[in-house]
């Protein structure tokens, strides 16, 4: 199978500061930590080792253990490696929209769980969790009634409830 790869700028529907962002244009830089590079998690595992205290780590387990109870596929060793000091989370979470299917969903799982493995590769000395976060108690209709495509604002959900 033939593998081609076309760079971002090339595949038309991302915004521009998306691109500026991965571009890491100067005027963006302010926004953010790192750029998305990365040789740039050696330095935010520096940053975030001094963080999170032992005591936090402890609590943490902790609850994930009673929220987890006796769930037999439950992530035991990921918990547990939490309560280290070498072990990070990589988090990414997601906030229920209109234009999103469940391809979205598993792709951002699937990310994060191979953004975990090349990091472990990468800095073997640590430990990396993946975590997924899902926004489910957030029930913001005006947040969530419209949804821009090709530029244009749909809001046909909010015209066809007569809002």
């Amino acid at each position: 199978m033939k593998l081609e790869r076309l760079p971002l700028t090339d595949v038309s529907g991302f915004s521009k500061i998306f691109l500026d962002y991965l571009a890491q244009e100067p005027s963006l830089q302010a926004f953010y930590g790192h750029p998305p590079r990365l040789t740039a998690f050696e330095n935010q595992i520096s940053l975030k080792k001094h963080h999170f205290s032992d005591a936090k780590r402890q609590l943490l387990v902790e609850v994930l253990r009673q929220q987890y109870g006796a769930m037999k596929e439950a992530p035991h060793t990921q918990i547990e490696a939490l309560g280290r000091a070498n072990t990070f989370t990589v988090t990414t979470g997601h906030q229920l929209s209109l234009a999103t299917g469940p391809l979205y969903f598993v792709y951002k799982i699937i990310t994060t769980i191979r953004l975990a493995q090349v990091l472990r590769e990468t800095y073997p000395a640590h430990q990396f969790v993946p975590v997924y976060w899902l926004a489910s108690e957030d029930h913001d209709f005006e947040e969530i009634n419209h949804f821009y495509l090709f530029g244009k604002n749909t809001n046909g959900f909010a015209q066809a409830r007569g809002r």
